[in-house]
């Protein structure tokens, strides 16, 4: 698919997230506590709820819904009730513009890195 621009760098405050939809996939795009960016699939493993409607704490996002935590740098479930990962997307900042590959970066199932160009 390749990079596809979906909102302004501006638009995401600081330990928060916003709700994105790529090629039909929500995603989180999520600034944590030191102004880095992620994109983490934006639905809860657990509860089928937007984690962009979360807190984001350090490098993590909590499901508002029961509480369980996400690892914005791998997806990795951190706590019950999820156990599950979320995907995680690779981004570019592009003169103030922020870009998504839809494609996953990485294959749980495998546990293996892709390749997504």
């Amino acid at each position: 698919m390749g990079m596809v621009p979906v909102c302004t760098a501006d638009e995401i405050q600081l330990a928060s997230a916003v709700r994105v939809i790529v090629e039909g996939q929500p995603i989180a795009l999520v600034r944590d506590s030191e102004g880095r960016i992620f994109a983490i699939g934006d639905t809860c493993t657990h509860g089928e709820v937007s984690l962009s409607e979360g807190f984001v704490d350090d490098d993590t996002i909590e499901c508002w819904a029961h509480g369980s935590r996400f690892d914005l740098r791998n997806g990795k479930a951190l706590n019950l009730p999820a156990y599950e990962p979320v995907p995680v997307f690779k981004i570019e900042i592009s003169d103030g513009r922020v870009l998504v590959d839809p494609t996953p970066l990485y294959d749980y199932e495998t546990e293996g890195v892709l390749t997504n160009g």
